[in-house]
């Protein structure tokens, strides 16, 4: 009983500081990643059909920690999710991967072949977003610092941002 109204108190303590408890993650893969069947040339026709901004491609590997903290900290997270579902088609390729795709200009070939050589992934994570077009228009490479810069990433593209600065830049002028 001591130990239930001592947490109480913390909790009311936090509301009344104005700190928020963290949202109840999610698993991202069912959440965050939408499902495909590999046809990223189809996708980027279904992303304009649902009048979405573009599409945005996780470039993943199984033993990646860097990969593991965005899906631990930062994917999983609803309001992340949400935004992001809200304005792309999201999904996620493994870098080691042989299974075929095909690319937004209708070339069949492996996973790791779209990964390493269309999109000159050499590290993970990569998180990739393409316009309607299939162009990349904005590339960050490894882990970001969490949920706040991941979704400044996500304004900048989503607002075209992009088109007028770089992204050190909006990211200095436009936080907050």
């Amino acid at each position: 009983m001591r130990r239930l109204l001592s947490g109480v108190i913390f909790l009311l303590a936090l509301c009344a500081t104005g700190v928020t408890v963290a949202e109840s993650p999610r698993d991202p893969y069912q959440y965050f990643f939408n499902e495909t069947f590999g046809d990223f040339s189809e996708e980027l026709e279904q992303a304009r059909e649902q009048g979405k901004r573009g599409v945005v491609i996780f470039f993943e590997m199984d033993d990646c920690p860097f990969c593991h903290y965005m899906k631990g900290n930062v994917l999983n997270q609803p309001s992340v999710q949400e935004y992001y579902r809200q304005n792309f088609l999201l999904f996620s390729v493994d870098v080691e991967g042989d299974i075929e795709i095909v690319d937004f200009t209708g070339e069949h070939m492996s996973q790791k072949d779209f990964a390493f050589k269309k999109n000159r992934v050499r590290a993970t994570p990569v998180i990739a977003f393409f316009d309607l077009a299939g162009n990349r228009v904005h590339r960050h490479t490894g882990k970001t610092s969490g949920v706040e810069e991941f979704m400044l990433i996500g304004r900048y593209v989503a607002e075209g941002h992009y088109e007028m600065l770089p992204f050190a830049r909006f990211k200095r002028e436009y936080k907050n």
